[in-house]
Order: C-alpha cells, then structure tokens, then sequence
C-alpha cells in the first residue's frame, strides 16, 4: 500500500510529477528539479518530508537506553533542544539507519528517522527499548517541511509572531526549540542553512501556503538528492546499509568508543578498528562528458569499487559521485561508462560550499 503524506492534494494542485519513494506517493518535482535546486542554492526552497517518521521517547530510561541503542553518545547532550546526528547500528556494526536525536529533557528525546526503513526501525527499537524504563511513541500526528537556502530562515521567521522571531533568529545550528505549535529545528540535508519545522498535520498545509506566498519555492525530492549529494551528505540504502559500518562510510566521527560505554555494535567497530578499515568512501568529479550513476565500476590502484551515488550537479555544471573503493592510495582512477573508461578526479566531500565548488573542487 502507498502512504501519502498531508500535503499530498498541494502538491498536485502545483502540478507535481509524483513518485513512489519508498513506499510513499511523493512529489520529484514541480516542472524543473534544475530550477527548484538552485532556489535552494540562491534563495529559498521547501520540502514535504513528512513521510519521514518522527519518534518520541518518554522515561526515566530514555537517556540510557540510547546510550545503548545508538553509536554517538546521548550524554553530549546537555542543553534544551540540542540535536546529535548519529547511526543504529546491528550486533556486526551494521548500520540499521542514520538518525537525528533531540534533548527535549531528562525524559524525553526526540527522534527522526528515514521513512524507507520505518518500520525495520519501529521493530528495532521497541525490541531495544523492552529492556529499559521507556515508553516509544510514533508520532502519525505530525508533518515535517524543511526550509532551505541562505535566505530560508528569514522567510520563515517573518511567520511567526513578532514576539517569537527573536527567539527563532537566536536558534543555533543543530538545536531545535519549540514555538507555539511548532517544533523548529536547525538543521537540513541541503548542506545549506534553514529549518525543519515539525508540526501538527492539520496545519501543515496552511504553513506550506504561507510560507510559499512569502517566496519559499516548492521543491521536490529530486532537487533534495542533488542538493545532498553536492553537500556531500550520505543516503541511507545507496551508500550506506547495513552491510556497512560508520568507520567505511565516512562517518566515524558519529561514533563515540572512548569510554566504557557498551553501545550495540561496539565490539565489531573495535575489531575493525583494530584489523584497519578495508574500504572506504571518496568523492569524484568527472570533468568531461558523461554522468556517473549509482552501480557504475570503479578501478583504483587498490582494486574495483562502485558508484554509491551519483548525478549532475546543477551547482558545478558536471557530474560528481561518492564511490567506495579499497582503502589507501587510490591511484588514477576511472569509472566505467557505458563500456567506456573515464577518467575522474578524486576529491574530499563537500562538493558545494557556501552556494559555489568547495576548495579543491
């Protein structure tokens, strides 16, 4: 069965080509992804990720039970609202999903997780969670609309009442607080500045339409790729999985094995830790004709590797891709393009910094 989100019928009525992502009935674009992504590059853009699943965990066991259940320690956590991004992980540090936690208080945090592994995830952690004082709850009540671009924070802003603005325009970079209805966090997966606003589904179509006539673009899921892709920001099934680590997909520094805590997963990341990485992530650029696509060969001087993903980018005016390949020195590398080698550079993920190619790009 196809989920829709809230915002299915608006996005319709703005003549979006839909798709099925993941199960959900959702929009790719509304008549140009080229156009919608550099509305988010120079401006202001917007996204529907409501069919992303919004968690809240209650108890006196919450904080414990995620130092358990996640690689990152929730014990960062001190202040009111501050955001962690981190990975769930299997028993052979498998990645099960990426994540965002919330600090909403000593019993309750928040979770985002992504909507193609829902329910894996909901099994997952109310299996982890029967051991613990917590109690889980999945929020279908909520709608998530993501703003995005260098002025998205101002548009947003001048919404809201003017006795709460100052309080949003204070809002640090990955910490959340909540005004009135809504739960306003700043953060993204643009690689440029914004905020995810959670809200109640019976205002969210009323939020999408205010914050469209105050000149936020619609944009749908295929600009969300690109855009991701150049910030150099991972996606959950094409390049990383649960036949993967953290430490081979770029994201060591989302795990915490200093002290003694015992999260699920620790001990396979130690071995590995201790054996060295096999394989690891690195950024492509294809300076001539062609695209680089997910599945396409790679061949380094260490050996063969893949394509994770890969696209045109709007930004750059060329292809780029995250590809996995043996660890160490990669060589000359190229890519396998239709039966064609091409030659690629190797770059350092982000592709895109600040709305332009990042230093060495």
């Amino acid at each position: 069965m196809t989920h829709s989100t809230i915002l299915n019928a608006t996005h319709r009525e703005l003549g979006a080509r839909m798709v099925d992502f993941g199960g959900w009935d959702m929009p790719i674009h509304y008549g140009s992804q080229i156009e919608e992504h550099h509305a988010v590059r120079r401006d202001a853009g917007m996204f529907d990720v409501s069919h992303m699943t919004v968690v809240d965990l209650h108890g006196a066991g919450a904080r414990d039970f995620l130092r358990r259940l996640v690689a990152n320690d929730v014990g960062k956590l001190k202040k009111h609202g501050k955001a962690l991004y981190t990975c769930m992980l299997n028993e052979r540090g498998g990645i099960i999903d990426d994540l965002i936690i919330y600090f909403l208080g000593d019993e309750f945090f928040r979770l985002v997780v992504n909507a193609a592994t829902r329910d894996k995830d909901l099994a997952w952690i109310t299996a982890q969670a029967a051991a613990f004082d917590v109690r889980v709850s999945e929020r279908r009540d909520l709608a998530l609309i993501a703003v995005q671009g260098p002025n998205a924070r101002e548009r947003s802003i001048e919404l809201l009442d003017p006795a709460e603005r100052e309080t949003a325009r204070k809002l640090a970079r990955f910490s959340a607080v909540d005004i009135g209805e809504l739960f306003i966090a700043r953060t993204g997966y643009t690689g440029e500045d914004g905020f995810e606003i959670v809200l109640p589904t019976g205002s969210a179509v009323a939020w999408w339409k205010r914050l469209q006539d105050a000149g936020v673009r619609p944009a749908g899921l295929g600009a969300r790729d690109t855009l991701r892709l150049e910030a150099g920001l991972p996606l959950y099934g094409q390049d990383m999985d649960e036949s993967t680590t953290p430490l081979e997909s770029n994201l060591g520094w989302t795990v915490t094995l200093d002290g003694e805590r015992d999260f699920i997963g620790r001990d396979a990341l130690l071995a590995q830790q201790a054996a060295g990485v096999a394989r690891q992530i690195i950024g492509l650029v294809l300076d001539e004709r062609g695209v680089l696509r997910h599945g396409q060969a790679v061949r380094s001087a260490g050996g063969a590797g893949e394509v994770l993903s890969g696209s045109f980018s709007p930004t750059l005016g060329k292809s780029i891709a995250l590809a996995r390949v043996p660890a160490g020195e990669t060589g000359d590398i190229v890519v396998d393009i239709r039966g064609r080698d091409c030659p690629v550079r190797v770059v350092k993920p982000p592709f895109v910094r600040d709305g332009q190619a990042a230093p060495g790009v």
